[in-house]
């Protein structure tokens, strides 16, 4: 005879197979949740990656990745002066054009220049700055073009970042003034407006028919931190080493470029400076721009390497 299960142990087989359903089904439910949610994290961290990158994108074309701000100054007056190198001294120095503030003469100093006016976009900037007189035989030349750019450029970029304000009443000569020779000025350049087959020299350049004769002088931008000048009126200052302040003169201050365009072109052997020939270009700088303007372009354009305007706001 067989033997069949009772009643209970039939109740208790079925019992038991439909919890063993129940559990393999919460399983599968945990397993689809658990993928469900690793594609949705997975697809918000490449939605949000992708969003930080268009944003990226967008903030690099709003902004021109140059550390400058700049002045343009024309030419404001012709004095045999120079109140850096023969101060309280005037007609002591050879013919000097000035431009920026229009109250410099022999005499000046930075309460004066304070007190004055100025030729420069930004009419903030007081400074004075002055070249030797630039001669086409006899006949005096000035410059149509004058802009003088303050750069972060020929320091590392963590050294931008550190760039200091000009202190104000900063006095500083670049170029050689009595240079003998092409070899005795390393830092003046001639060139010609829009002709980049006419290389650049650091005499007098023959430029074509139409052209605009041009003058770059880049100045010194680290400071020894105490002295607004120098008995040679350079020494407080240095240009860097290897994309650093040197240690002897440990802050570095934007670069000041100065930037001329004289309305003359051809034979340069006509042409002589004030000083000398074309090597012996020169430019003195006496810094008058009030402290906190100063210190505003320095943080809003220098130190972020910005691109700024006149006006010392991105461009």
């Amino acid at each position: 005879m067989l033997h069949r299960p009772s009643r209970t142990t039939r109740s208790l087989r079925t019992g038991l197979a439909s919890w063993r359903r129940r559990v393999v089904a919460l399983a599968l439910v945990a397993l689809t949740a658990s993928l469900l949610q690793a594609n949705m994290s997975s697809a918000s961290t490449e939605s949000v990656s992708a969003d930080k990158a268009g944003q990226a994108g967008t903030k690099g074309a709003a902004v021109v990745r140059v550390s400058e701000f700049l002045a343009e100054c024309p030419y404001s007056h012709r004095l045999p002066d120079d109140p850096i190198v023969f101060p309280g001294l005037p007609g002591a120095s050879h013919m000097h054009s000035f431009f920026g503030n229009d109250t410099t003469n022999g005499r000046s100093d930075v309460n004066s220049l304070a007190k004055g006016r100025t030729t420069c976009s930004p009419k903030e900037d007081l400074s004075s700055y002055w070249v030797p007189t630039l001669y086409d035989g006899t006949k005096e030349v000035e410059p149509t073009g004058t802009t003088f750019y303050y750069l972060g450029e020929g320091v590392r970029d963590d050294i931008i970042a550190q760039t200091q304000p000009l202190p104000y009443g900063l006095r500083i000569v670049a170029g050689n003034a009595k240079a003998t020779g092409p070899n005795d000025n390393t830092r003046a350049r001639w060139s010609c407006l829009h002709h980049g087959e006419v290389n650049p020299s650091t005499d007098f350049v023959n430029c074509p028919p139409g052209a605009m004769l041009e003058s770059y002088l880049d100045f010194p931008q680290c400071w020894n931190g105490r002295d607004l000048d120098s008995a040679d009126h350079k020494s407080h200052m240095s240009y860097p080493v290897a994309g650093a302040c040197p240690s002897t003169h440990p802050v570095p201050v934007p670069k000041l470029r100065q930037v001329l365009r004289y309305p003359v072109n051809g034979d340069p052997a006509r042409l002589s400076l004030a000083s000398g020939r074309g090597y012996t270009m020169h430019g003195d700088f006496f810094n008058v721009w009030p402290a906190a303007e100063m210190e505003r372009r320095v943080r809003d354009c220098i130190r972020p390497i910005i691109k700024c305007g006149a006006n010392g706001v991105p461009s």
